[in-house]
């Protein structure tokens, strides 16, 4: 029965695949080849996140896509139909960018990590996802770019997650040009963590997120809302801000458990509080 309880066998929920197992939400963008964000995919994916942040079974969240592709970014081919709309698609790019930045916005403060699980192209809003989570490990044959200066669209969303990773330079490089870089060069840039091989790529991403699973929620929680508010902050408010929060967390049953598990050599026995 707990194994039972421990799985939730992966389910077709429209253009995203769910499964929960040992704490861990797999949600995968399942609409290839381009798993492009149209707004269906943005409502599915936006979803699986507030539900997510209810519910108890569920410590860490990983962020994949089947087929080839990662994410080819917005759907192209959507936008382009409502140019035919009496106001030439203004209102539905509005609406597309809006949804668009409430599910990265929702991403970094979702309370629970998220990691990207990357194989293959990552392009413009799909580079912006990757950009968004929290932890992103892609295989060797990962790629991403920011093209739309190639098309007349310049990335200006896409931007905003991605100058929060990489240096200015290196992310007006990849602005200006268009050209898509390696999953090497994506590390050294500071857009991804680790490239590891292909075939041991989802089995890398699930230790990683088991890794992170067996902390204490409430303790990981305090540690990524504070980590992107002092982000925002200048030094002192940051120091301020965060030994607010230190004094908080010292307080927490999970802090003096901890704590207590280090002192006396065993092993600590969250409580999530």
């Amino acid at each position: 029965m707990a194994e039972i309880v421990a799985i939730k066998q992966a389910v077709a929920e429209g253009p995203v695949t769910v499964r929960l197992e040992k704490g861990v939400l797999r949600l995968t963008l399942a609409n290839p080849p381009a798993n492009a964000l149209s707004l269906a995919v943005m409502a599915a994916l936006a979803a699986e996140l507030e539900r997510a942040r209810t519910d108890k079974a569920v410590r860490v969240i990983i962020l994949s896509a089947a087929g080839k592709v990662f994410c080819a970014g917005h759907d192209l081919k959507e936008m382009t139909a409502r140019r035919a709309d009496p106001d030439r698609g203004r209102a539905f790019f509005e609406q597309t960018f809006a949804a668009c930045a409430q599910l990265m916005q929702a991403i970094v403060r979702h309370p629970l990590p998220v990691i990207a699980e990357v194989d293959g192209l990552a392009t413009a809003a799909g580079l912006q996802l990757v950009a968004s989570c929290d932890l992103a490990i892609a295989s060797h044959e990962a790629t991403f770019c920011t093209p739309g200066v190639n098309i007349g669209l310049f990335c200006s969303t896409p931007m905003v997650a991605l100058s929060r990773n990489v240096s200015r330079k290196q992310a007006m490089e990849m602005l200006l040009t268009g050209e898509t870089i390696d999953a090497a060069t994506a590390k050294d840039f500071g857009l991804v963590n680790r490239v590891v091989p292909r075939e041991y790529l989802n089995q890398i991403v699930t230790k990683y997120a088991q890794t992170i699973a067996s902390k204490s929620s409430s303790v990981v929680k305090t540690g990524k809302e504070a980590f992107y508010a002092q982000a925002e902050m200048g030094l002192t408010d940051a120091y301020a801000h965060t030994g607010r929060v230190m004094v908080e967390n010292m307080l927490a049953r999970d802090a003096e458990e901890g704590i207590g598990a280090f002192i006396g050599k065993r092993k600590p026995e969250w409580t999530d509080e």
